[in-house]
């Protein structure tokens, strides 16, 4: 029986780097994960394999659309699906194999198989039980059926994001049921490489939660790339006969239903978490409503020792707010003073162009009764983005009224996953918008973009 200061269930995100966080702090440590590679989700079949999809597709997009406007000219590529797959399976084992040198390298033990805990202190897996001070629970989320519908993914014509990363063909054409951040990623690379894309989304709108604004500006973008939208709309059932998809919906407006066939159908209408074979009834770790597990500040379950962090968890279920919950649960159990801000966590879609966002929306502060004021800039007044064809979109900054605090920061437009960054790092700081307003930005750049936004909240922005 091997003893550990810490034993963590699960290599994603959230697990991997609290377990490196743990070793750097000198805590003997162990990760318990029954795949074949680490990461978890994120590393495997999700955020980096769609990431290398997204990238891939939209080369071919330039290619298509913009190299001839520069004076590049030639045959467009042509698509080798196979090698676009390898290509993904190349990134993916890049970054899986990293995590094993890092392991190695901050002494945490890869415990192979799927772990379970029989009891406080102890964790079992396969035949081995191994005991430990802290046991953290880091299992992640799995795809969530659709609420009320007859809908069975088969990963081959029904899929969920895993089957849609490793389909055996290009479809002609695919149904997205959920507006979401997956939905809208993958139905992006998709539309690229030439399929017909209909998502179909239960509210109003897509991307719920959004800034409506920039929720309403990115629906149209995607519509001009090809991308068709169907909202306020109940899928009902999808039934597969002869390798294709029949998908019956109703309309929430009038309750009509309506039908429509597909190639492939993806559903991507959220995650919920995972937490099977841990045995967490016959310890009576405490749950939420909603399924997930119930923690304190400091990531306590109800039973002593026991911590969760990451999708199982109430919040966002994003990797890098599992990282950081991570990182300040391995501080907490080395004794040092581990700090999550949950009001500057940024969310990012990454289509093209991208959407990102750090705290409050307008709807929020309106909802407040808040006094606010907001800046806002257009990438049609900024030089490097009309130069590089991604002039859509723009800026938001929402700062308070009075104090001129930054409160939030809504930008779609090009490399915006990480110019929200610059205005999550004075979020921090408690900065005005003025700060940002008076700080220096290189020229030329996007991000003269989130400086013109801040100077709006003032005077008014130079180029606009």
């Amino acid at each position: 029986m091997a003893q550990y200061d810490v034993i963590i269930i699960g290599s994603g995100p959230g697990g991997y780097v609290c377990a490196i966080r743990c070793g750097q702090l000198g805590l003997k440590t162990a990760v318990v994960e029954g795949r074949e590679t680490l990461g978890g989700t994120c590393l495997n079949v999700g955020c980096i394999p769609s990431k290398a999809l997204l990238h891939a597709t939209h080369q071919l997009h330039e290619a298509e659309h913009n190299f001839a406007k520069m004076g590049l000219k030639g045959k467009t590529p042509s698509v080798d699906w196979k090698q676009m797959l390898a290509y993904k399976e190349d990134v993916i084992g890049q970054n899986t194999k990293g995590i094993e040198f890092l392991f190695k390298k901050n002494k945490v033990d890869w415990l192979k198989g799927w772990g379970s805990i029989p009891e406080a202190g102890k964790v079992k897996v396969g035949d081995e039980v191994h005991e430990a001070k802290h046991i953290i629970i880091a299992s992640g989320s799995e795809v969530a059926p659709v609420p009320g519908a007859d809908i069975k993914i088969d990963e081959k014509v029904v899929v969920s994001s895993t089957g849609a990363l490793e389909l055996d063909k290009i479809p002609s054409s695919m149904v997205v049921v959920g507006g979401g951040v997956i939905g809208l990623e993958l139905g992006s690379v998709y539309a690229r490489l030439g399929v017909e894309v209909t998502v179909i989304e239960f509210l109003d709108g897509i991307t719920p939660g959004q800034d409506a604004e920039v929720a309403k500006n990115f629906q149209k973008i995607l519509a001009k790339q090809g991308l068709k939208f169907i909202t306020g709309a109940a899928v009902q059932k999808v039934t597969v006969k002869n390798g294709k998809a029949d998908i019956s919906y109703k309309l929430r407006k009038d309750d009509s239903a309506h039908d429509l066939k597909a190639d492939v159908v993806l559903v991507a209408t959220g995650r919920k978490p995972f937490t099977e074979g841990l045995g967490l009834d016959t310890l009576g770790i405490g749950m939420t409503d909603r399924g997930q597990i119930s923690v304190d500040d400091h990531y306590r379950t109800t039973v002593k020792g026991i911590y969760a962090i990451g999708d199982v968890i109430e919040g966002p279920m994003l990797a890098h707010k599992a990282e950081d919950e991570g990182m300040a649960l391995a501080e907490i159990l080395a004794g040092q003073a581990g700090h999550v801000n949950y009001d500057v966590i940024p969310g990012v879609i990454y289509t093209h162009p991208e959407v990102a966002n750090v705290g409050l929306t307008e709807e929020m502060l309106k909802q407040e009764g808040r006094a606010y004021k907001v800046g806002k800039f257009s990438f049609m007044g900024n030089g490097r983005a009309k130069a590089n064809f991604a002039a859509d979109g723009f800026v938001k900054i929402l700062a308070d009224k009075e104090t001129d605090r930054i409160l939030g920061c809504h930008v779609i437009g090009p490399m915006a996953g990480d110019l929200i960054h610059e205005v999550c790092v004075a979020m921090e700081f408690g900065a005005a918008a003025e700060d940002l307003a008076r700080t220096c930005h290189a020229h030329p750049t996007y991000s003269e973009a989130m400086r013109e936004a801040a100077l709006a909240c003032g005077d008014g922005a130079i180029h606009a």
